[in-house]
């Protein structure tokens, strides 16, 4: 078959199977080419999901009839004046979008610029049907309807109309997050879904369009380095969700799905979050135009930075510096399911049993007690103890997570704040308290080290023998002295002086299992992080540990001096607040 030349209407319809792949592509494009003619206000209309109809409307700078005709022509483009596709500063530069949706749809453009009439041309799958005079405001109106009406094998792979106006109304999001001064407008079938008023002030935007929570559980982010500017929200760690559609990256005002970006939104909050959680994040980057390649992916979603290590090691930097700002910050109110647990239950009726049980013939020096919520106040054993105060207790006003007031359960300890109850997990606190400790000391050389009186012998597999051995320099930096002891075991010789009197196997055996899961993955400090983490595991405050008011009121104090400690290791909170509010509603004072 010899080689021939395909004819313009195949070639467009090639095209538009890269541009176009759904309702939601088309919107974008149009989209795009409103924010790039400077509009200030852009209206969306969609039926059915955009696939019957997407009609978008600007007020930007217009087109004259002439260039209407000329942008319905594939490669042609204002975006370019001077040629030089390295120095892309649109969304759009292509040429490709109207040409390639209107030979699939039929596609009304109408447009006026300022001080001059409107025009409207009608192109139906790729043939301009009407050409005619339109009144309407400075601006343009693109309708798009029938999407794929004509390529029945096409239209058969769409979504629901439900589905697929989500993605339409995620592009507009996405678009409306990265231009807070331009007003945005949706309406689906008639109704108003979503509405923002044209605001210079980002974090605002970000809390509309995402979760208005994250207004109260975010840090600001702001870092200039070498040219490179990011900006932002992120959300706390404690404030996760269980997938990745809440992460919003954004280059030079593009939206992108680039996989370095969420890598390195990853390495910032490794060790602040459960694996199978994604953080809430919304991220500007602004650089030189020359240093970043858009010209990579047919939708313009993806790009290639000229210095990939660079701008991962920005990111990094200025996540890890915001998040350790916020302190002992995390989300403090407890869930609505949580709350919904408590509930009034009616007392046991008083019956002689309780005399005959000996809890009225206690003597009068013996402890109080305060009961665990049961159905009866009297039936069961106490969990939870008070200690006499001896010294007067310090004011809570100057104590951010308040004074301890006693501990449920020898696990967690009840404290007093100026505005609330604050329940801590002490386990969980303490764990992160020891893993920033072995960070600093890290930070400043090496880990001190405890020698072990009678050097222990840890028996594991061959491969996991071989995976400490390898990695014994870098646990020695952090106070663990191993040495190979046969094929199938391994020699503890000291641990790290922070853990205190930890059990060296259990600690041996999960680094083996970290480093099996995560060694190859992983660059030096993350594994040196990840290393930290299990160590500090070990070494924290266990459960089931009876604490005296002093070591109580001692762990929040460093609570509240230390970063991160709003979370564990495993991103699991450290701490929740019962504002006073929240207290009054769980007895119907409210």
């Amino acid at each position: 078959m010899s080689i021939r030349r395909l004819p313009e209407h195949l070639v467009n319809r090639i095209a538009a199977g890269e541009v176009v792949e759904r309702p939601a592509s088309a919107l974008k494009e149009l989209i795009e080419n409103a924010i790039d003619a400077g509009a200030t206000r852009i209206a969306v209309e969609l039926a059915a999901g955009g696939v019957e109809r997407i009609a978008v409307t600007d007020d930007g700078c217009g087109m004259a009839p002439a260039e209407i005709a000329l942008a319905l022509e594939r490669h042609a483009t204002s975006k370019l004046p001077h040629e030089d596709i390295d120095r892309v500063e649109t969304l759009g530069f292509r040429g490709e979008a109207l040409p390639s949706i209107a030979s699939v749809a039929r596609v009304t453009i109408e447009s006026r610029p300022a001080g001059a009439d409107g025009w409207a041309r009608v192109v139906d799958n790729g043939v301009v049907v009407r050409e005619e005079p339109a009144a309407l405001p400075p601006g343009t109106r693109v309708v798009v309807e029938g999407l794929f009406a004509r390529v029945p094998a096409r239209r058969k792979f769409l979504r629901s109309p439900r589905a697929e106006y989500g993605a339409c109304l995620d592009v507009v999001r996405r678009l409306a997050l990265a231009r807070p001064d331009i007003a945005f407008a949706v309406e689906h079938d008639g109704r108003r879904t979503l509405s923002v008023a044209e605001s210079h002030d980002r974090p605002s935007r970000v809390a509309a369009l995402t979760d208005r929570a994250l207004a109260d559980n975010s840090v600001a982010i702001d870092l200039e380095r070498d040219g490179v500017v990011l900006g932002g929200v992120a959300g706390l760690p404690t404030f996760h969700r269980g997938v990745a559609d809440h992460q919003y990256l954004f280059v030079n005002g593009r939206p992108v799905k680039d996989r370095l970006l969420l890598g390195a939104i990853r390495g910032a909050y490794a060790e602040m979050m459960p694996r199978d959680r994604h953080a809430v994040v919304a991220l500007f980057l602004d650089l030189p135009s020359d240093l970043v390649d858009v010209n990579v992916h047919p939708a313009k979603t993806e790009v290639r930075f000229r210095d990939p290590a660079m701008i991962r090691g920005t990111i990094v930097s200025g996540l890890r510096r915001a998040l350790d700002a916020a302190g002992h910050r995390a989300v403090q109110r407890p869930s609505e399911d949580a709350l919904a647990m408590w509930q009034q239950e009616p007392a046991a009726a008083w019956s002689g049993s309780a005399t005959q049980a000996g809890l009225l013939d206690r003597p009068a020096t013996a402890p109080s007690y305060v009961n665990e919520r049961r159905p009866s106040f009297i039936a069961a054993p106490p969990l939870a103890r008070a200690e006499p105060a001896w010294a007067p207790p310090p004011e809570r006003r100057d104590h951010p997570l308040g004074v301890a007031r006693g501990q449920v359960s020898k696990t967690y300890i009840v404290a007093e704040a100026e505005d609330g109850l604050v329940l801590v997990d002490q386990h969980a606190a303490h764990e992160r308290l020891v893993l920033e400790r072995m960070r600093g000391a890290l930070a400043g050389g090496t880990v001190a080290s405890q020698a072990l009186l009678l050097p222990e012998v840890v028996e594991l597999e061959e491969p996991a023998c071989d995976r400490l051995e390898a990695r014994a320099g870098e646990l020695a930096e952090l106070g663990l002295e191993l040495e190979r002891f046969g094929p199938r075991a391994m020699l503890v010789r000291a641990t790290p002086a922070l853990l205190g009197s930890a059990d060296p196997s259990g600690l041996v055996v999960d680094l083996a299992d970290e480093l099996a899961a995560y060694d190859e993955a992983l660059s030096l400090r993350e594994r040196l992080d990840a290393i930290a983490g299990t160590m500090a595991c070990h070494g924290s405050v266990r459960a089931g540990r009876v604490l005296s008011v002093a070591e109580m009121n001692a762990l929040l104090r460093e609570m509240e001096a230390t970063p991160h400690s709003g979370q564990c290791n495993h991103g699991r909170p450290t701490w929740v607040k019962l504002a006073h509010g929240d207290i009054e509603r769980l007895f119907g004072r409210r």
